[in-house]
């Protein structure tokens, strides 16, 4: 069982794997002020306190160790932590995660900065209902390197163009590939395998 260490009034749960470290931790006032109004309003599908900030250490592009944070549903957090330690022993990289508001909210700005991320109130691509980043239930990584595709076959980022051919690159949601099957032993579906259109960043408890 992993120990708590506490940090102010805040419990956070490490882990361990080399050099990785992951802390998991209710939002702080700081992160509560900085998503509201443009990651998190009322009227979103979860409250504030249903959400948790995975903080956790991952290698970059270049191969050097970074850190950034994931918000979360608290029933994602565990697996959240669980991926990111199995993703940072495996060697995938991850340009690089930041809470979405330091966009803005704004999930175009955020995928042009090849940004991973999680929870955003918004609704899903191309539809009415809350998408699962409005739960704190699905993760988005490398999103240019991992572009949604089109039925047609079409991305709507330049820089993700050379990537809608799908062989095997460093950061890349391939089917059977260290990525995939990470989250395949986690339960958590993936938007590449969706019929038509192809999510290939998109990471969700559901499958959606």
């Amino acid at each position: 069982m992993l120990p708590i260490v506490a940090m102010g009034a805040l419990a956070c749960t490490p882990m361990a794997s080399a050099a990785f470290h992951v802390t998991v931790a209710p939002i702080s006032k700081a992160q509560r002020a900085a998503m509201t109004p443009s990651v998190w309003r009322a009227g979103c599908p979860v409250d504030l306190n249903q959400l948790r900030a995975v903080t956790a250490t991952h290698h970059d592009f270049a191969g050097n160790d970074r850190t950034g944070t994931l918000i979360v549903n608290q029933d994602a957090a565990t697996a959240t932590a669980t991926a990111l330690r199995k993703m940072y022993a495996a060697g995938i990289p991850i340009r690089k995660m930041r809470p979405i508001e330091a966009y803005g909210g704004d999930d175009w700005k955020s995928i042009e900065d090849d940004n991973t991320s999680a929870f955003n109130c918004r609704k899903a691509t191309g539809g009415g209902n809350w998408s699962n980043h409005a739960y704190g239930r699905a993760i988005d990584i490398n999103p240019i390197e991992n572009p949604y595709v089109t039925s047609g076959g079409s991305v709507a980022h330049t820089a993700s163009k050379v990537f809608i051919a799908r062989r095997p690159r460093p950061g890349m949601a391939i089917d059977g590939g260290a990525m995939v099957r990470i989250f395949d032993s986690l339960g958590w579906g993936w938007g590449g395998r969706w019929s038509g259109t192809k999510d290939y960043q998109h990471f969700s408890t559901t499958g959606r």
